[in-house]
């Protein structure tokens, strides 16, 4: 079915700033929307997040250009093609950016169009996104079992001033319950998790993604003990039902070849910092770790690796690794880590994001998507993604809506394959 129109335009994004939504309409009538979310916190190599730069609207955060360059550069390239064929869609729009990073036309405008071609194209075939990357792609998955949620409860770093210097404490679903109930769990446990800050005087108050952000916290490990007493509290049991995982998100916290974690007034080098982590692994139920270092600390990942593999926990490239293949393929190589969290904004179209997941999977590596923290929107297309890929985990916020919309359109999908 050819492409009939393509309109972008700005909407606002969680952190109230904009983010660009595209509209896709194909000439049986069919229409596909998605929008496009961005981080807070981002690896530098990243796809580009093109900006307007103008300081007299939205703090110079506009995204009026990124609008522009799909309305008036992508839009009469792309017009009149054949929309099943997104493969093609994507490449001619990384060829007409001629960026390694993107940053001509914006890796926001590019993933705004691919995912809204996406799901025009699934409207026109009337079956759900996912099945159409399924077949789109010629990926081998029986549906029998879906992704567990991965909750972020705590935060810090750069998603909330004055907590944690670790970015994400997250309680992971292990049980084999349905999905709606291992959520169910973590949330109960995420309300019980309120009480014990209170008790323990630290606010409750919450950041970018929902999650609490306790001031006046004094240590990066007082979470763990803090969410061990809320999970039994609830009535579920640590490391059965539920156990922890940890975003790092060490280059936030990595200045001039150390790592300074301001809460215990401590600055450590990379041998030092894979040691706190060990005595972590050790002393709690955690089943994952991610961006433990530095996205350029190379050598030192491969260490971190050996640690994480004898322990049977997931070792998460993130900023390391960006959702792009290469990157994906040298952590590969020098067995820097064994899981990839994927993020489709970082690298900026669904074909390159489907393909670093599908390497992932060929090494036998879990794969993780997950929400942004600084400008999400209530597209849930990395669901879809997740279900179609096969992946292990997706990571969340608990609460907001653009957060709950993600588990929501899970637990449709759940339903829909009768898995519930």
């Amino acid at each position: 079915m050819k492409i009939k129109s393509i309109n972008a335009y700005e909407i606002i994004a969680s952190g109230g700033y904009p983010s660009i939504e595209c509209r896709v309409e194909l000439a049986d009538g069919s229409v596909g929307i998605a929008s496009v979310p961005y981080g807070a916190s981002a690896g530098s190599h990243e796809a580009t997040v093109l900006l307007d730069g103008d300081k007299s609207r939205f703090n110079g955060k506009g995204m009026l250009k990124a609008v522009q360059n799909i309305n008036e550069i992508i839009a009469p390239k792309l017009v009149g093609l054949e929309a099943d064929n997104q493969k093609n869609i994507d490449q001619i729009m990384i060829d007409l950016d001629g960026t390694e990073n993107k940053s001509n036309l914006g890796g926001n405008s590019i993933l705004a169009v691919s995912l809204a071609v996406a799901r025009a194209q699934s409207a026109s075939k009337k079956v759900d996104l996912f099945e159409h990357i399924i077949e789109t792609f010629e990926i081998k998955n029986d549906l029998k079992e879906l992704p567990s949620p991965m909750v972020v409860v705590i935060e810090g770093g750069k998603h909330a001033h004055n907590s944690t210097d670790l970015q994400e404490f997250c309680m992971s679903a292990v049980s084999n319950h349905s999905k709606f109930d291992q959520l169910r769990s973590i949330l109960e446990s995420y309300h019980a998790l309120k009480k014990v800050l209170e008790e323990n005087k630290l606010s409750t108050n919450v950041g970018n993604e929902g999650a609490f952000a306790p001031e006046g916290i004094d240590s990066n490990e007082a979470p763990f003990s803090f969410m061990m007493e809320a999970i039994g509290r609830a009535g579920y049991v640590p490391g059965k039902d539920i156990s922890f995982s940890i975003d790092a998100a060490a280059s936030e916290f990595y200045k001039s070849g150390k790592y300074i974690l301001n809460l215990e007034e401590k600055t450590l080098n990379s041998n030092e910092l894979i040691k706190v982590y060990s005595g972590w692994l050790d002393k709690y139920p955690i089943v994952s770790l991610e961006d433990g270092l530095n996205e350029d600390d190379w050598d030192n990942w491969v260490e971190l690796n050996k640690i994480c593999k004898e322990r049977g926990v997931l070792n998460i490239g993130d900023d390391l690794t960006v959702t792009n293949q290469q990157r994906l393929q040298k952590a590969i190589d020098i067995n820097a880590i064994n899981s990839i969290l994927i993020k489709l904004n970082q690298i900026g179209s669904l074909t390159e994001t489907v393909e670093t997941c599908l390497l992932a999977k060929k090494h036998g590596f879990a794969t993780i998507p997950s929400h942004r923290g600084g400008g999400e929107t209530n597209d849930t297309s990395m669901i879809d993604l997740a279900v179609a890929v096969g992946s292990k985990f997706i990571k969340v916020g608990p609460t907001r809506g653009e957060r709950v919309a993600k588990y929501n359109r899970l637990f449709e999908i759940e339903r829909k394959l009768g898995l519930n």
